[in-house]
C-alpha cells in the first residue's frame, strides 16, 4: 500500500498563513491534481481542523479523520481515529486498502513523516508568498527523498513528487 503526503504550498514553504486560512489560495489545478490521487489511493486522512474546513466525507474516497474527540465527527461516512500512524496504515492494508492519502494539516504530516511511514510527497507550489504562516511540518525531520517528478501544471502551479529514501 502506497502511502503519500498530498499538499500545496506557497513558494516560500507555507501551507496556509495560519491554522484557520482555509486552502481556497490554491487554484484549479491544484484542486484537479487533489481529487485525481486522492481518488487513486481511495482512503484519505487528515486532522479535525483540516475536516472542518471540507465537513464531509469527500466522494468516493474513505475519509478519516484523526481527532480526540470522536464524538464532535458527526459527518455522514466519516470515520475517526487516533490510532498510531503505523498501526492505522497495517489495519488499512490488512483490510485491502490500496493507497493512503495524507491531506493535512501541519500536526497530521508530522505526525505520518516521524513515524516513517510516508512512500512519496506530492507538493503543489503555488506562485504566491506568504513571507509568515503555517509549515508543513512543525518538528524537526531529517528525511532524504529524491525528485521523481517535477512539472508545471500552469502558469502559477508547479507539481514536484518526491519519493521517501529509506
Amino acid at each position: 500500500m502506497k502511502t503519500f503526503i498530498i499538499a500545496a504550498v506557497t513558494a516560500d514553504g507555507f501551507i496556509g498563513r495560519d491554522a484557520n486560512h482555509l486552502a481556497n489560495w490554491t487554484g484549479t489545478a491544484d484542486k484537479k491534481l487533489f481529487v485525481d490521487l486522492t481518488k487513486q489511493a481511495g482512503v484519505i486522512v487528515m486532522g479535525s481542523r483540516t475536516f472542518q474546513t471540507i465537513g464531509r466525507a469527500l466522494p468516493g474516497r474513505r475519509t478519516i479523520v484523526y481527532t480526540n474527540r470522536p464524538d464532535a465527527i458527526t459527518a455522514e461516512g466519516v470515520e475517526t481515529t487516533a490510532e498510531d500512524p503505523a498501526k492505522l496504515v497495517a489495519r488499512l492494508r490488512a483490510e485491502g486498502a490500496h493507497g493512503l492519502a495524507v491531506c493535512g494539516g501541519t500536526s497530521i504530516y508530522s505526525l505520518f513523516m516521524a513515524a516513517g511511514v510516508v512512500d512519496e510527497l506530492y507538493l503543489t507550489v503555488i506562485s504566491r508568498l506568504f513571507g509568515t504562516g503555517v509549515r508543513l511540518f512543525n518538528e524537526e525531520l531529517d528525511t532524504v527523498l529524491e525528485l521523481t517528478e517535477a512539472k508545471q501544471l500552469d502558469a502559477k502551479t508547479a507539481l514536484q513528487h518526491y519519493t521517501v529514501l529509506r
